[in-house]
């Protein structure tokens, strides 16, 4: 292998390695702000304070747009019992 064709692997190594941990930054901070609107959301809900539903469809609409997912946020069924089809 000549210099050339060295620091040409030595760098595309280095691009995807970055890549990488990019990536697994962005996905740690995801999972941090989600658990933050994931707290404000249960407060909404459990708070009776009314008329948040603005509030509430606001932050399912930001969880959309960082996951793909709107009901990311919403209950999971729960494990006790028999399974819903």
């Amino acid at each position: 292998m000549t210099k050339a064709e060295n620091r040409a692997a030595a760098k595309a190594y280095h691009q995807e390695r970055m890549r990488k941990i990019s990536e697994e930054a962005r996905a740690k901070a995801v999972e941090a702000e989600l658990g933050e609107l994931d707290l404000f959301r249960r407060y909404l809900m459990q708070g009776g304070l009314g008329h948040t539903r603005p509030l509430i469809d606001a932050i399912d609409d930001y969880a959309e747009q960082i996951t793909g997912d709107r009901t990311a946020l919403h209950g999971k069924p729960s494990s006790i019992g028999p399974a819903r089809r």
